[in-house]
């Protein structure tokens, strides 16, 4: 694969940016969630700000616990919604598939909230136990 001449990243510093293992980055990558945009002749990946901005979305969506399909359908929505080749009524399907994530996430959030809500509880109650 051939690389853009803009700045690219090897993994280890999108790793570091982005606060993630060099292993999970490369799983993303074997299960077919996120591609690098090029390799150097040596094999070794390189990314974009592109790619980082991707790997960003996906890292967001892992503690909603969404899966690893609905996360990919997620990532090719938003690709198509930045490809100015999309037609118009593919973007309006694209909108309305992201709307429906968008819920999900935000009923995810919510319960997300009530567990940390019910560990602060939890947390008062043991240090008023302890006096």
């Amino acid at each position: 694969m051939s690389t853009n001449p803009e700045a690219v990243m090897h993994i280890g510093e999108v790793a570091a940016r982005t606060e993630l293992s060099l292993r999970s980055l490369r799983h993303w990558e074997e299960v077919g969630l996120l591609q690098p945009s090029g390799r150097t002749d040596g094999g070794f990946r390189l990314y974009t700000e592109a790619d980082v901005e991707k790997v960003l979305v996906i890292r967001r969506m892992k503690p909603l616990g969404f899966s690893l399909d609905q996360m990919k359908a997620v990532m090719r929505d938003i690709e198509a919604l930045d490809d100015p080749a999309t037609d118009a009524g593919e973007r309006d399907a694209v909108r309305q598939r992201l709307d429906e994530i968008r819920q999900d996430a935000t009923e995810r959030r919510r319960a997300l909230v009530r567990q940390l809500e019910m560990a602060d509880e939890f947390i008062d109650l043991i240090t008023t136990r302890r006096g």
